[in-house]
């Protein structure tokens, strides 16, 4: 299993995907963090609002508990106070309902700015990664459970371009059919980089002998 392919350009595809993933998200995030300060400050005239209306509510409750204390006249004075002090206390309840509004706007409209644009560049994104990692997983069983790489080998003749066969073999089928090693390695080893993996370190050493005995070979035909 490989999150990354091994080097080459769809290496430097994937890292700067996700870079730019990296980058699409954190830019976002500072965008709708900022709208939901924007409209947040909406609610600042209101909050001082509320401070006033709870200063004022105090002095009304101080000022009737003083006038009640005015003989035989104290009750009836006291009564305007107490009303003054109420409408007060509901005015606030009132304007704190709207700043709580506003607040509430001000954090959906934030989430929304930094998830709609992406979750849409997620949707590309992911499934590319999820197929590449699910690509990778099944193609490490087949190395790590030592099954022949003639199957990968073949997938290299049927999806790779023509012009890369033909730099490992001139007739890839007819050495595929003879059982030639070097060839089958390294068609294998060419369909292995798309799923970002590479043959085991014993297994390109064989490869390597193997080319090495076949130049030795056609050396000394040549001789």
């Amino acid at each position: 299993m490989a999150l990354y392919a091994r080097p080459s350009w769809q290496l430097g595809r994937q890292i700067t995907f996700d870079v730019f993933v990296l980058a699409w998200t954190i830019g976002w995030a500072v965008v709708g963090r900022a709208v939901t300060r924007m409209i947040d400050a909406v609610a600042d005239p209101a909050r001082g609002i509320v401070d006033t209306l709870g200063g004022l509510e105090t002095n009304m409750e101080d000022a009737a508990t003083g006038v009640e204390k005015v003989p035989l006249v104290g009750g009836g004075l006291r009564s305007p106070f107490d009303g003054a002090a109420t409408q007060l206390g509901d005015l606030g309840a009132a304007t704190v309902q709207q700043i709580e509004l506003i607040e509430r706007v001000a954090a959906i409209s934030g989430w929304c700015v930094f998830l709609i644009p992406v979750l849409g560049i997620i949707a590309f994104w992911l499934p590319y990664r999820v197929s590449f990692h699910r690509r990778s997983s099944s193609a490490q069983r087949f190395i790590d459970s030592g099954a022949d790489l003639d199957l990968f080998a073949l997938r290299a003749m049927a999806n790779q371009p023509m012009h890369v066969l033909a730099q490992i073999s001139p007739d890839p089928v007819r050495d595929w059919r003879e059982g030639d090693r070097r060839v089958i390695g390294e068609l294998a080893d060419v369909e292995l980089r798309r799923s970002g993996l590479r043959l085991s370190e014993r297994r390109s050493g064989l490869r390597l002998s193997e080319r090495r005995s076949g130049l030795r070979l056609s050396e000394g035909r040549r001789e």
